[in-house]
This record gives structure tokens, C-alpha cells and sequence, in this order.
């Protein structure tokens, strides 16, 4: 597990099994895995929604390629870690 600042309030967390966690503040809101791309469908604030499309543009993936989930997807995510 590796914990990397992008900028405030922009955290990603690298787990062992290779998924890649973006954190918004304090909150999981997006993911990659298995080379998908899945973001929160739970609106928390226009800067969040700025932290998962700059990801998102970082990581090369066109908005027509990812998918949105629960936000208890995320959670879930990275419960216990």
C-alpha cells in the first residue's frame, strides 16, 4: 500500500493488488482497476468533480471509458486499509 499526495486535497492510495484509489479530501471517489475506470455517482462538490476528471485525464482514460458506481463501491474499497 502506498499513500501519494497529488495536490490539496488530492490523495491516491496504490493497493497491493494494483488498484489505484482517489481520494478527494478525505472521501475514496474513483478507482482504477483490472484497467477500468470508475468514479463516484454520488455528487459531493464541484472540487471533488475537478479531482476526478484531472485524475481521470492523467490516467489517459476518455470520459466515454469509465463507469460510475455507488459510492459505497468506494467505500468498500477501502474498508479496513
Amino acid at each position: 500500500m502506498k499513500l501519494s499526495p497529488i495536490q490539496n486535497n488530492m490523495t491516491e492510495l496504490s493497493l497491493a493488488d494494483g488498484t489505484q484509489v482517489l481520494f478527494s479530501y478525505q472521501t475514496p471517489v474513483a478507482c482504477i482497476t483490472d484497467g477500468e475506470f470508475f468514479f463516484t455517482n454520488h455528487k459531493w462538490s464541484n472540487t471533488t468533480t475537478r479531482h476526478v476528471n484531472k485524475w481521470r485525464e492523467k490516467n489517459n482514460f476518455p470520459s466515454r471509458m469509465t463507469t460510475s458506481k455507488p459510492q459505497l463501491f468506494f467505500d468498500n474499497l477501502v474498508k479496513g486499509v
